[in-house]
């Protein structure tokens, strides 16, 4: 591996009164496609900005493969970063551009054409080399930007939102290059997102981040399917997301490492669901459920287990998406529910459940998650 391990301990910074970093614990792993997911103002693009040292936090410490690097500037924390802006030279030309940092440190003619050659080969811009960046489209100059960056072969490269200027099209575009490119190079990458879906589709890992607090760290998988809180349920796709309490608790095997737990919902009523962390009866929870978890039928399901929950309701809207169905279904007069039906099939050519139509809704304990920490 080329990139390097980054350790925040205890890192915290305010501006004023108002604390945009609270003591921040963080490992990433060297190689690691990292993501720090959060809405603007959680304090994300702060943690990116003193691990550039471009910001220096109160409290805590940042090292890089054991070395403190808080004392060290930023020219000498073998850290390149990618802004949401390109900040490219407009009067240079995309070779120029790239060049720019190896001209400064005195680099031999052959040895900068040499290495400039091969990291636009890299980012696919050989034939763009002598163009300036108003003749390229966004996507390009943020190749242009990313070349830029790894030319100095940093151990961490960080990104900062560097894809929030493009269109959606182009943005999904960009995710696979730039995720073929950490794979070619096998760096550090630490990039910093609001949009789940960027976090989701490229990271090893995701640190979700909200208030200055990181609230779950984990896989995509892990974040998605076992969120912490009904913060990071709700941030995380979408979900359904109710409060509730314990009426009953019982250990699914004599191991009790699993248990199937009763919960009652004012809008719903009584659910249940299993969960691997013991809670107690009484205790307030939050209860999530993903809509493409349910299923949803005009016939009454045929079955008599006790861990499916099966609900009727009212179809208030369905919105076709050509892929897939979006209803949303009113259970109780108290609760809507949504639910998402994929079509799967040629022969799903349409919706067969339309609006105001009597569905039955179900789905399976197993697919129902505590939340195990509920957020004022």
């Amino acid at each position: 591996m080329k990139g390097s391990d980054v350790v925040i301990e205890g890192v915290s910074k305010a501006f004023g009164d108002f604390k945009v970093l609270k003591d921040i614990h963080l490992e990433i792993k060297k190689g690691e496609f990292f993501s720090l997911l959060g809405p603007s103002g959680c304090g994300k693009t702060t943690l990116l900005r003193i691990l550039a040292g471009f910001e220096s936090p109160d409290m805590g410490v940042v090292t890089i493969d054991s070395m403190d690097v808080l004392p060290l500037p930023p020219n000498r924390r073998q850290v390149n970063t990618v802004f949401q802006n390109y900040a490219l030279f407009p009067h240079l030309s995309v070779f120029d551009n790239v060049a720019f940092s190896l001209r400064i440190k005195k680099g031999s003619k052959q040895e900068i054409a040499e290495k400039v050659s091969s990291y636009l080969k890299l980012v696919e811009l050989e034939e763009h080399a002598h163009k300036k960046p108003n003749q390229l489209s966004g996507g390009q100059k943020q190749r242009v930007a990313i070349a830029r960056a790894l030319i100095n072969e940093p151990k961490v490269l960080l990104l900062d939102e560097p894809l929030s200027a493009l269109d959606a099209k182009l943005r999904q575009h960009m995710l696979i290059e730039l995720d073929q490119i950490h794979d070619k190079i096998g760096i550090t990458f630490i990039y910093v997102t609001h949009d789940q879906q960027e976090a989701l589709s490229v990271s090893d890992r995701i640190a979700v981040m909200n208030k200055g607090n990181v609230l779950q760290v984990g896989t995509p998988h892990d974040i998605y399917e076992s969120p912490a809180t009904d913060f990071v349920a709700r941030f995380i796709g979408e979900t359904n997301l109710y409060e509730a309490e314990v009426s009953s608790v019982a250990a699914l095997d004599k191991s009790e490492v699993e248990y199937m737990t009763e919960l009652q919902i004012p809008e719903l009523g009584k659910i249940v669901c299993t969960t691997v962390d013991k809670v107690e009866v009484g205790q307030k929870v939050c209860f999530t459920i993903r809509p493409e978890k349910i299923l949803i039928s005009k016939e009454k399901p045929l079955t008599k287990r006790e861990d499916i929950n099966l609900f009727r309701g009212l179809v208030e809207e369905p919105i076709y998406s050509g892929f897939q169905t979006k209803f949303y279904v009113k259970v109780n007069d108290k609760a809507t529910l949504r639910i998402i039906k994929q079509h799967a099939k040629y022969s799903d050519e349409g919706p067969d459940i339309v609006w105001k139509d009597e569905v039955y809704i179900s789905w399976s304990a197993i697919d129902g998650y505590i939340v195990g920490v509920r957020e004022p």
